[in-house]
């Protein structure tokens, strides 16, 4: 019975491996603290949602801050997404690296998303720690977002302007 389990979990391990996929390719346009616009070599425009992280709103405090983060560090750069799936907007869910530094992240430690704790479970669990400890020591030195005591997380907001 026991090696039947650990071959359901390799199976499972395997599966999810199976189904990562990544895309390379140039930054050409930012939407906000969290969604870029990718061009691959073939000339075809990805929308990507930053995996892991919710960003302000355009609407909200630090909003446009956040999109200036984020711009910052990707316009115009070759950059790639590791990815497994597409959300409801048909938006590519990835990690995006530029030189290797994991951009998702990088907002989060600049306190300009938060760590996107609803859909942790998607992300690899050593990156469910370190975006979770990021978040905390963004908030623990006030940075970014965090200057504000109670900032309204992107999906209360959402939620509050239906």
């Amino acid at each position: 019975m026991h090696w039947v389990k650990l071959t359901i979990c390799a199976l499972l391990l395997l599966g999810g491996a199976l189904n990562a996929a990544t895309l390379q390719g140039k930054v050409i346009g930012v939407a906000d603290g969290d969604t870029v616009t990718l061009l691959d070599a073939q000339k075809n425009q990805h929308k990507i949602r930053l995996q892991g992280i919710d960003a302000p709103e355009k609407a909200q405090a630090f909003g446009n801050k956040s999109k200036q983060s984020l711009h910052e560090m990707v316009h115009g750069k070759e950059v790639t997404v590791d990815f497994q799936k597409k959300d409801k907007y048909g938006r590519t869910v990835g990690k995006v690296l530029v030189n290797n530094t994991d951009v998702c992240l990088e907002q989060v430690k600049r306190g300009m998303a938060w760590h996107y704790k609803q859909y942790a479970n998607e992300q690899a669990p050593e990156d469910r720690d370190i975006y979770a400890q990021a978040e905390l020591t963004a908030r623990s030195q006030s940075v970014g977002l965090w200057k504000d005591k109670f900032p309204t997380p992107p999906w209360s907001f959402r939620q509050q302007n239906k």
